[in-house]
């Protein structure tokens, strides 16, 4: 008998972002959906909370340049975590050995304005427990983005 098949799936997302000076702005948001489907789609993540904000360089003279800093805490449902400790595979976890803790990241990033239309950023992640899993981690990540926009 096959299981695969389409499902409806459903959750809800909320969004705040809040300008507080003309150089800083703040955002919070939160997501859930109800983890009863297999993911397809995105990413393993049923629950997550988040929030953060950004400032721009004018007070040291760079009013192109901004720096962020952001909070991130993402879960997985009861049913999602038995579904994965089993055995099972998710869109990109899974192996069968989930020791459930939720996944929680603090990012840091800098933009260098570099013209008008274009933007280096130096980014910065701190993962625990990444995939939801405390065996597999802490893990350090770093990037370099080139934004260019035409």
């Amino acid at each position: 008998m096959e299981t695969r098949q389409t499902r409806s799936e459903f959750g809800f997302i909320a969004n705040i972002e809040q300008t507080v000076t003309d150089d800083l702005g703040l955002f919070a948001r939160l997501s859930w959906q109800n983890g009863q489907t297999e993911i397809m789609q995105f990413t393993d993540i049923d629950e997550s909370a988040s929030f953060g904000g950004v400032l721009k360089g004018t007070s040291w003279g760079r009013p192109n340049d901004r720096v962020g800093l952001a909070g991130i805490v993402n879960g997985l449902s009861s049913n999602y975590q038995a579904f994965l400790a089993a055995g099972g595979l998710g869109l990109i976890i899974g192996d069968g050995a989930l020791s459930y803790r939720p996944e929680k990241i603090v990012e840091a990033y800098y933009s260098v304005g570099l013209t008008d239309w274009a933007a280096m950023t130096f980014d910065y992640q701190f993962v625990a427990n990444p995939g939801d899993n405390y065996m597999r981690g802490p893990v350090s990540i770093g990037a370099v983005r080139l934004h260019v926009q035409f």
